[in-house]
């Protein structure tokens, strides 16, 4: 089942890749894709140099299982584009994606528009890159903030890796985590948050504060070195006890990536304080209004992919 209580769909579409006869073997076909299917699709990615974490794929595809599309050229995978609804008014665009041997044929294109309708009046939000940044806003998307990422082999603080409050997280915290997670998302995602918490090879902390919640941040094994994410807290301070707990996870010759709203400066300065150093950024963009979120404790999102 999805988020929504509805049985997955398949989708599918006759376009054809130019140049491709009617029935043929270059019939371009798209339809929702299993949990074993995206794993080909997580590949690409890392092809692409998005650098994924290992145990992504399980924790995102039970998200919305009929929000991942691949396009087959008759039974060859040759694109993919996931659609993740999220609630009845916010879904996420990402893993948008064609197999190199296959680029320049309108496939991407068509690939898009059988996934589309899968958003239905949701608004849609994505991660783009800046050279496709102009392509998303002829489609309707509009820019938000950019997205910086940043990596490095973090310097450790000189203080207690696990500061006053920071605890690891455990089954009786979830509940009020997914609850913060919800003020700072665009919608109520409590099912993948828990999965996000106690999946295999994620570590996650939570900061406490007379017993409330103030932060949490989870750090995961990627194809090179840690990913952090999300990264939410109240304080920067709060932000700063949660970074270095979750750091100290790491090995000497370990890389740790995150990905920081350019608009939380505080989150920006604490990292480069520890030695990592911003490498590129994409574009946070959205076909329409976004609901309410508490932005100023987004000190690193989730991920680029599933928003």
């Amino acid at each position: 089942m999805n988020p929504l209580g509805e049985a997955p769909r398949p989708h599918s579409t006759n376009e054809r890749a130019a140049g491709s006869p009617p029935g043929g073997p270059g019939e371009l076909t798209v339809t929702g894709a299993s949990l074993d299917e995206w794993h080909q699709v997580a590949e690409w990615a890392a092809g692409e140099g998005w650098n994924p974490g290992r145990g992504d794929v399980a924790c995102f595809h039970p998200t919305d299982p009929a929000g991942f599309f691949i396009g087959r050229l008759g039974t060859r995978p040759v694109s993919a584009v996931s659609i993740v609804r999220y609630s009845d008014r916010y879904a996420f665009l990402g893993y948008y994606l064609v197999h190199p041997d296959h680029r320049g044929q309108g496939i991407g294109l068509a690939t898009w528009r059988a996934a589309f309708p899968h958003a239905g009046t949701r608004t849609v939000g994505l991660d783009a890159v800046p050279a496709q940044q102009a392509t998303y806003g002829r489609a309707g998307f509009k820019s938000a903030n950019d997205t910086i990422r940043y990596s490095g082999r973090p310097e450790r603080s000189g203080t207690s890796a696990a500061g006053a409050g920071v605890v690891p997280v455990a089954p009786e915290h979830i509940d009020a985590i997914a609850a913060y997670d919800g003020q700072c998302f665009p919608a109520q995602r409590p099912a993948f948050v828990s999965r996000w918490l106690t999946a295999a090879g994620h570590i996650a902390y939570a900061r406490l504060r007379e017993g409330r919640i103030s932060g949490y941040g989870v750090i995961r094994p990627a194809l090179e070195g840690l990913r952090i994410g999300p990264l939410f807290a109240d304080t920067p301070e709060d932000a700063e006890a949660l970074f270095d707990a979750l750091t100290a996870h790491a090995g000497p010759e370990d890389e740790v990536t995150i990905d920081i709203p350019e608009t939380q400066q505080a989150a920006g300065a604490l990292v480069t304080a520890r030695g990592l150093e911003a490498r590129w950024h994409t574009v946070r963009m959205y076909t329409g209004p976004v609901p309410a979120v508490r932005a100023e404790r987004v000190y690193g999102v989730t991920t680029l992919e599933l928003g």
